[in-house]
């Protein structure tokens, strides 16, 4: 795999061996396509893999960027993959519901990778919309996880419908790779 765009364009980025279905380039161009100019926005990788997603983000001007994978044997290679990074980079190895319940951090783009076979992707997206701030203010206990105006991108099966609306989270665009779709929500 390789960086599609940015300051790292074209750096090689390794594959964990386990079991992980990496972001196509292509899906990964149009992701960030559709997504427009991110410079200094936060953004978060949920399920991170091999962290490709997220290292994406920092070389197209993200900053700070936060992985989160819960599988630690994971840990050594996305560290490897983001040790080019220059910018603000963290690698959270927990569960992507224990981050979101305990995140103190603001963020303005929320990009969610689970695995296929994960059946929570309803619940991880009405958990996010229960911590956001919408325009009029936000009742959370830890106070918000997703920014005003911020962005949800979760990528699943073709086969699995997600809702339009979720909680604050409402569609607004879907684009579909092969078997792969990307859903965009916004707050």
């Amino acid at each position: 795999m390789r960086i599609t765009g940015g300051k790292y364009l074209n750096r090689k980025i390794i594959c964990p061996r386990e079991d992980i279905r990496p972001a196509m380039d292509r899906m990964r161009e149009s992701l960030f396509a559709t997504l427009g100019d991110i410079s200094e926005l936060a953004f978060l990788d949920l399920f991170s893999g091999s962290g490709v997603v997220g290292i994406e983000a920092a070389s197209r001007g993200a900053e700070p960027v936060v992985l989160v994978e819960k599988d630690s044997k994971k840990k050594k290679i996305i560290r490897r993959n983001m040790s080019f990074v220059e910018s603000a980079i963290v690698l959270h190895t927990t569960s992507v519901e224990m981050y979101i319940k305990r995140c103190k951090d603001l963020f303005d783009i929320i990009y969610i990778d689970p695995p296929f076979s994960y059946h929570r992707k309803k619940g991880l997206l009405e958990a996010i919309a229960e911590r956001s701030l919408p325009e009029e203010g936000f009742k959370g206990s830890f106070g918000g996880i997703l920014a005003a105006g911020g962005r949800v991108i979760i990528h699943h099966p073709a086969e699995e419908y997600l809702l339009e609306k979720i909680k604050a989270l409402t569609l607004y665009d879907r684009r579909k790779y092969g078997r792969s779709i990307l859903s965009f929500y916004y707050v």
